[in-house]
């Protein structure tokens, strides 16, 4: 095994259960927490897998593992459920759990993972071992110590919780908000179309101006899922009427005359696209 390994065991060794909060690489690699506990997309990630098969790797090797117990060696979780996006399972891994894991791969990653891991164990155990040397009066001031540290911890977890759910709220809050002008209604659809697409859960890795457009593009086809219309055609028509109207048009003046028009003007298109644009805020988690 390389030195790499060993520095990281040996780091982690020294630092567990004392108060400098100093994290090796592998630590923040894996995530390990106070606990010495990662999660299985951390490790995943660690170990070099093919992200295609995360959700049958974590089925195989963690839900249908029959030396496994749930709530003991595996907590399961959701990731990116609050905003109404694509919920991803993950799991919370004991150490003990996260080597026996690691063991499976049999390569340089899964062996650095394996003796991280152990080297953890066998410090938890040594402090185990420690512990039962002391006064009984110790033992008892150390327990209450740890108590009152899991109470916090459980404090801040139920907070951040509570903060994800305010969040969740305000955005449901401020989509469903009604616009009855039509003018109002194209500016308040442009600004919302302008957040989606400046949101990291939508961001396709181009420029603003391409990340709009796309944005736009998709809002435009879940419309059409919800109600057949060719705004296409819609718009030319539109121009073609005002042109005959008013031969003396401005340029500027045709130019409004878009698919956003149409559709604010249209009394059976307007609320789709309303709550078109209210789904998307809510599954690229908009605030």
């Amino acid at each position: 095994m390389g030195n790499m390994t060993e520095n990281f065991t040996t780091e982690k060794a020294r630092n567990y259960g004392s108060d400098v909060q100093m994290k090796t690489p592998i630590e923040i690699a894996l995530g390990v927490d106070e606990n010495g506990k990662t999660t299985a997309k951390k490790l995943y990630t660690f170990l070099e897998l093919n992200p295609a098969h995360y959700a049958r790797w974590c089925k195989t090797n963690i839900i249908e593992n029959a030396f496994a117990t749930e709530n003991e060696d595996y907590e399961p979780f959701t990731l990116n459920g609050e905003c109404g996006g694509q919920a991803t399972q993950d799991f919370e891994l004991t150490s003990k759990f996260a080597r026996k894991l690691s063991m499976t791969q049999k390569n340089q990653r899964g062996e650095e993972a394996r003796d991280y891991f152990t080297g953890l164990e066998d410090r938890a155990k040594e402090i185990t071992i420690n512990r039962q040397q002391l006064s009984p009066q110790t033992q008892a001031l150390m327990s209450l110590v740890e108590g009152q540290a899991r109470q916090e911890l459980e404090q801040k977890r139920q907070a951040e919780q509570l903060n994800r759910i305010e969040q969740a709220q305000n955005i449901i809050v401020d989509t469903f908000q009604k616009v009855d002008d039509a003018e109002d209604f194209q500016q308040w659809a442009n600004d919302k179309i302008a957040r989606i697409a400046e949101s990291p859960k939508f961001d396709r890795g181009y420029g603003r101006s391409k990340n709009y457009s796309l944005a736009r593009s998709e809002s435009y086809d879940r419309l059409k899922q919800k109600r057949n219309c060719r705004l296409d055609d819609r718009v030319q028509k539109a121009i073609g009427r005002a042109l005959e109207e008013r031969p003396d048009i401005k340029k500027s003046e045709l130019q409004k005359i878009n698919k956003i028009y149409i559709i604010a003007n249209d009394k059976d298109l307007r609320p789709a696209y309303e709550l078109v644009i209210k789904e998307m805020m809510i599954y690229y988690c908009v605030s």
